[in-house]
């Protein structure tokens, strides 16, 4: 069955991958500008509080990138928190920014994460929506991520009133996704054509 699951979720990948390669980066970027357009006049996100992002990372499948997100975010005077991945395994810890150029540095594994010793640390039931990202999605708000459970782990923590939110290209959405448990799913999907409120 896990062999299953993992076959259908690599050829799912496959198949997202495929689709974004064949977009110049002209055309991924206007894809992009319209998703950042949509999540700027998306209620939920504009008059929430504290808002969590993840930061900017490489990785070879598309994903959204956050960097212009978080610095037009702390523009306009948004609370923003990220996470630092550096402590114990299971441990998630969450940090307030206020600036991107001088709050921010690279960890061991080359990820930027908030500087600990500068940052003030956020309790979790404090955060009103989070922006969970992901390889791929499909309309029931499953998803499938990077593989490392931090941010599946994340989703089930967050508090019953967080909003939790993926920005996605609108192919990166697939049929179904087999997954474990509906309870790490995300319940809004915003894509460059469409918004999707979990089915």
């Amino acid at each position: 069955m896990m062999d299953d699951l993992k076959n259908s979720k690599k050829s799912q990948l496959t198949q997202v991958a495929q689709r974004l390669e064949s977009y110049s980066d002209e055309e991924l970027t206007a894809m992009y500008n319209s998703i950042e357009h949509k999540l700027f006049e998306f209620a939920n996100f504009m008059e929430a509080q504290l808002a969590f992002l993840y930061a900017p990372f490489d990785n070879e499948i598309q994903h959204i990138n956050t960097e212009s997100i978080i610095k037009k975010s702390l523009q306009i005077e948004k609370q923003i928190v990220l996470p630092a991945f550096t402590d114990a395994k299971n441990a998630i810890n969450l940090y307030k920014i206020s600036s991107y150029s001088t709050d921010l540095i690279k960890s061991e594994n080359g990820m930027l994460e908030p500087d600990t010793e500068k940052c003030k640390k956020i309790n979790i039931d404090d955060i009103d929506i989070a922006i969970i990202p992901g390889l791929a999605f499909d309309d029931k708000g499953g998803r499938i991520g990077f593989g490392n459970n931090f941010y599946s782990k994340l989703i089930t923590r967050l508090p019953e009133t967080c909003r939790k939110v993926s920005l996605a290209f609108d192919d990166q959405l697939v049929d179904q996704i087999q997954m474990e448990s509906r309870k790490y799913t995300v319940d809004i999907i915003i894509t460059d054509k469409k918004i999707i409120y979990k089915i």
